[in-house]
C-alpha cells in the first residue's frame, strides 16, 4: 500500500513570488463578500486567507486544506496562540485528491491556486482523483452565483490553463475575467 503524497516544506508569504492568497483576499474585500463559506487549496505557513478573513470583519468562514506537515504545524501553533482566529478558520491536513463529497458543504467561493501542481503517481496508487475530477467536485460544491478562482501564475499553469479552459466550456460557469493574477469564474 502506498503512503500519502504530501508536500515537504512550508510556504511563507512572499507576495513578490506568489501573490495569489493576497489577491484572493483583496477580491473578497473589494467585492464586499461577507458571511460566506470559503474553500482554499493550500494554506502556506502564513495562513493568510484564514487569518485575514477572521480579522477583517467579513465573518467569512474558511475551510482550507494543506498537504504540508509544516503548514499544519503552523496552523496548530496559530490555534494555540490566537484561538479566536480558529472560530471561522479551519485548516486540515490531507490530500485534496481524496476529498470526500459527503463531507463538503456548499461554498460561496472556492480558491484553487495549485491545480496540477501536486498530483502524481502516488495519488493515483491509492485512488486519488485527477485534477479535473477535483475541480468538478468543488464546482459541484459551489453555490449558484459563487466564485471559483485559479492562479494564472502557478508553476503548473501550463497544465492547469488548458484544464481550466476545457472545464470552463463544460461546467456551469461564466468567465468573469482576470482579477490581478486570478482567473475568476462564477457558477451559474
Amino acid at each position: 500500500m502506498s503512503k500519502l503524497a504530501y508536500y515537504v516544506g512550508g510556504w511563507d508569504l512572499d507576495v513578490d513570488v506568489c501573490p495569489c492568497d493576497v489577491h484572493f483576499t483583496d477580491f473578497l474585500e473589494e467585492k464586499k463578500i461577507k458571511n460566506g463559506t470559503i474553500f482554499h487549496f493550500g494554506t502556506g505557513t502564513h495562513h493568510h486567507v484564514g487569518v485575514r478573513c477572521a480579522e477583517n470583519g467579513s465573518n467569512n468562514a474558511v475551510l482550507a486544506i494543506t498537504a504540508s506537515v509544516e503548514e499544519i504545524d503552523a496552523y496548530t501553533k496559530l490555534a494555540l496562540e490566537r484561538p479566536a482566529v480558529t472560530k471561522t478558520y479551519k485548516a486540515f491536513f490531507g490530500d485534496i485528491y481524496l476529498l470526500e463529497k459527503r463531507l463538503l458543504p456548499m461554498f460561496d467561493a472556492v480558491c484553487l491556486p495549485h491545480v496540477c501542481e501536486f498530483r502524481g503517481p502516488e495519488n493515483e496508487s491509492y485512488g486519488g482523483m485527477t485534477d479535473r475530477q477535483m475541480v468538478d467536485l468543488l464546482t459541484e460544491h459551489t453555490k449558484p452565483g459563487g466564485y471559483i478562482f485559479f492562479y494564472t501564475k502557478s508553476m503548473a499553469y501550463d497544465q492547469a490553463g488548458p484544464l481550466v479552459e476545457k472545464w470552463s466550456k463544460e461546467a456551469p460557469v461564466t468567465d468573469e475575467g482576470l482579477y490581478k493574477t486570478l482567473a475568476v469564474f462564477r457558477k451559474k
